[in-house]
């Protein structure tokens, strides 16, 4: 169930930003779907590789994708485990999405361009500077549930007074700006900009052609979809119809969707050298989750 839910929303998050982002300007715009018929387009055509590139480059953007695939499949919903899961899986899926985002850096060195290089060593930095405050994260919601896999940490989670809906909120707050973040998404970066020198993941790209370009951008897709998926867990309990869970799950993510095209409607982007503060700012706050669950955890004893 969460691995068909998560590529429906993957399927429409990129048109309902698209939409967001045209009516907030004043414009008709794209149809909802315009963003997968050009993925589709893309995946119909061949690619075209550079003479200085090896297979890294040309194995890069199959080991992006299967890395989130295999991601998806430990993602619960509600009362269902995720097709994978074991104690110790939010760790896994840590590590295997630094897997694909290791393979596009190297990919993206692999073509010998200095701008693409540039871009890789931004990419490589704020994923490290973001890493602290997920696993701070996790590990205080394991703290507070006795559990460490995602399903059994959603499982066990309740929100039933103010300090907890206090954290709850933090959390989704946290996981957003990591969503944010691991996207290349405003305000960090710009998808759109077309300035190589404050270009961070286009850059990346800038070499990759038809059936490569087009799994890269749904890949992007299916990622916005899977920390989506992160958020929606936290409104879904296991004594929820399955029917009202999915509402409620294509709710949170559209919700998702709305709020990054509003935020890239209105939000400046940060000066590159602002971004390492910015992120930074992430683990107090994730540390001060974790102080919170500790106050929970000795209210309860």
């Amino acid at each position: 169930m969460s691995l068909i839910l998560t590529l429906f929303c993957a399927v429409l998050f990129p048109g309902v930003i698209v939409r967001i982002k045209s009516i907030a300007s004043g414009r008709k715009g794209p149809g909802l779907f315009q963003p997968m018929k050009d993925i589709f387009r893309l995946l119909r055509k061949g690619n075209v590789y550079s003479t200085t590139t090896s297979f890294v480059f040309r194995l890069a953007p199959l080991v992006y994708v299967a890395s989130l695939v295999m991601a998806l499949l430990l993602l619960p919903f509600g009362s269902r485990p995720g097709i994978i899961s074991f104690e110790g899986d939010f760790i896994f899926f840590a590590y295997v999405l630094t897997i694909g985002k290791f393979f596009m850096i190297i990919g993206a060195l692999d073509t010998g361009s200095s701008f693409e290089g540039m871009g890789a060593s931004r990419e490589a930095l704020y994923s490290m500077l973001i890493e602290p405050a997920f696993f701070v994260l996790m590990a205080s919601f394991a703290m507070y549930t006795g559990h460490t896999s995602f399903y059994s940490i959603y499982n066990a989670l309740y929100f039933n007074s103010y300090l907890t809906i206090f954290t709850g909120i933090l959390a989704v707050y946290v996981l957003l700006q990591i969503a944010m973040i691991e996207n290349s998404r405003m305000p960090y970066d710009d998808p759109k900009t077309h300035l190589e020198l404050t270009m961070i993941h286009e850059v990346m790209v800038l070499d990759n052609s038809g059936f490569d370009l087009g799994i890269i951008q749904f890949a992007s897709a299916m990622k916005f979809a899977v920390f989506g998926n992160l958020m929606a867990n936290f409104f879904i309990t296991p004594e929820m119809p399955w029917y009202f869970a999915v509402l409620i799950f294509v709710a949170i993510q559209t919700a998702f969707a709305v709020v990054v095209g509003m935020l890239e409607s209105f939000r400046a982007r940060h000066r590159l050298r602002n971004n390492n503060q910015a992120i930074l700012t992430l683990t107090p706050i994730a540390v001060l989750i974790f102080f919170s669950i500790l106050l929970i955890l000795t209210k309860q004893f």
